[in-house]
């Protein structure tokens, strides 16, 4: 797969970069492109000759003329410093677990390139050049998920991207697995060799969990809408009261997100005819509380962002070359808390929302607190309606899901361990916070797929109770039911849900091609400003 001529770019010069960068290269929606000024060029090229002076001089830079880690205190003299980039790259192929998707890595490749490109790591434009290739002829190289303690940086999984940039290891090309060297040769590239301080460059960084934390923001920041949405099919399928939205209700707790999640949900309930003051006095808390559960995202989104793209702007590698006032600062700047922190806080406000649509699940199915729909929301009639049994199991399927995603918010970082010879003797695990909430994302999801085919459900059994036709729900919320049923019709008699669920988790995960195209098949359209 070659990348369209006509995408727009995403330039590496030095500026800053956003999340929604990393994720549009990620889902080749962009490409890749190398800044063109000749003064950029020149900066990062000073930093590779700076490094080779302090050779040439006899100077000590670590990882350069001494070993790595805790042979840090091991010269390694002019002669064999040329042979130290391909043993690091080497020995750190270790990797272990399902490798990385392809999504993934080539988010794991932006990121890197963003951080070399600050031009503080001591690499030349060529190796710059190469890791554009890669992402321009969408050669990917298989890296294992498994392995990395976040400090120093992730080690392991990108020595894979350092080995395939040499022609070793292997690659993804046009959906087949292959030897990294044939990829580079069928795209016309040619094995690079790294400089003394490349594969330090390459691998000591956080470029793997920052990748992850760009496309878990924004699938998180995705799901917000989407709960918002259940929560207002479920206020119309419960004949819930619309008041608990009121605009002058949150004026009084002003938290910006919160007043935005409530502010959907009044908007959606108001395009539906669904007007203040309707059904009980005072719904379950699952209702009656959504925009609190959901605006906690809302409103940490803001502080995620800050945290990673500072990080995917950082020079986050050891040691910093600063070739400019001829320094070399060794520090730690591969530690990767901040992402860690920002992933263990995500995992939270993410498996609270599927929380949140579990519990209106459970509200909808029960006869007890569902205001009159049918136990387990089914749509049998007839002689044999008795035999049916609904939504039953998609409420236990809900629940499962969630219990797995609750199971998972403990914070990864708490859990630092002590590793090589206890240099590496605290860590900040970031990458497996990152992996845990995709893993979150993943079944939240998930769930959200049960609960919007049981809102669907119950808003037109709603429907048909009063005497209307599912068309005559009108708004947003009459979309997303008209958008639910081409993926999966009412249940009015009992069948196998697993094909419906998978289609309505595939359309909600690629929200440009189904749930947020153009005109009335936008389910998830922003709320009128009316």
């Amino acid at each position: 797969m070659t990348a369209n001529p006509v995408s727009p770019t995403v330039a590496f010069d030095g500026g800053r970069l956003h999340i929604e960068d990393v994720v549009r290269l990620a889902e080749r929606k962009a490409v890749a492109r190398l800044g063109a000024d000749a003064g950029f060029r020149a900066r990062i090229e000073k930093g590779a000759d700076f490094i080779d002076a302090v050779i040439a001089s006899e100077g000590v830079v670590y990882g350069v003329t001494t070993g790595y880690g805790e042979n840090v205190s091991v010269p390694i003299s002019r002669n064999l410093a040329a042979l130290l980039p391909a043993k690091l790259v080497r020995y750190h192929g270790a990797g272990l677990g399902d490798p990385f998707s392809e999504t993934e890595t080539r988010a794991i490749l932006a990121a890197r390139l963003a951080s070399l490109a600050r031009g503080y790591s001591g690499v030349s434009f060529a190796l710059l050049e190469g890791l554009q290739s890669l992402l321009e002829k969408d050669i990917l190289p298989i890296i294992p998920e498994e392995g990395s303690v976040g400090a120093s940086g992730d080690l392991t999984p990108l020595s894979y991207v350092a080995a395939v940039l040499c022609g070793d290891r292997e690659a993804r090309q046009r959906g087949e697995t292959v030897p990294a060297s044939q990829a580079l040769r069928a795209a016309g590239l040619k094995p690079y060799t790294l400089r003394p301080k490349e594969a330090l460059a390459l691998m000591n960084g956080t470029a793997v969990m920052t990748a992850l934390a760009c496309l878990n923001f924004s699938r998180a920041e995705w799901l917000t809408r989407v709960c918002t949405r259940i929560t207002s099919l479920a206020v119309l399928a419960l004949d819930g009261n619309a008041g608990h939205f009121a605009a002058g209700l949150f004026a009084v707790k002003p938290f910006a997100g919160m007043g935005m999640a409530a502010g959907r949900i009044r908007d959606d309930l108001a395009r539906a005819g669904h007007g203040s003051n309707t059904g009980a006095l005072q719904d379950r808390y699952s209702i009656r509380c959504a925009p609190h559960v959901i605006g906690v995202l809302e409103d940490s989104l803001p502080w995620y962002r800050d945290f990673l793209e500072c990080e995917l702007n950082s020079s986050n590698d050891n040691p910093i070359i600063d070739a400019e006032r001829g320094v070399v600062h060794h520090g730690g700047h591969f530690y990767g808390g901040h992402i860690c922190m920002a992933m263990d806080a995500m995992k939270t406000a993410v498996a609270n929302l599927a929380d949140l649509v579990d519990r209106q699940i459970a509200l909808l199915v029960d006869p007890k607190v569902n205001a009159g729909l049918p136990a387990n929301l089914s749509g049998a009639n007839g002689p044999e309606a008795a035999t049916d049994h609904g939504l039953k199991a998609l409420q236990i399927t809900a629940s499962a899901c969630t219990a797995e995603a609750l199971k998972l918010c403990i914070p990864a970082s708490i859990f630092s361990r002590s590793t090589e010879s206890h240099n590496q003797d605290k860590v900040s695990l970031g990458t497996i916070a990152a992996r845990d909430c995709r893993r979150i994302l993943e079944l939240a999801e998930q769930v959200a797929a049960c609960g919007l085919l049981a809102a669907a459900q119950g808003a037109e059994l709603r429907l048909r109770a009063e005497g209307r036709a599912p068309d005559s729900l009108q708004g947003p919320a009459g979309e997303t039911l008209a958008w639910v049923r081409r993926h999966s019709a009412l249940v009015e008699s009992d069948r196998a849900l697993e094909g419906d669920l998978r289609a309505l988790i595939a359309g909600l995960r690629e929200r440009d091609a189904g749930l947020a195209g153009s005109g009335p098949a936008d389910p998830m359209r922003e709320p009128s400003q009316s």
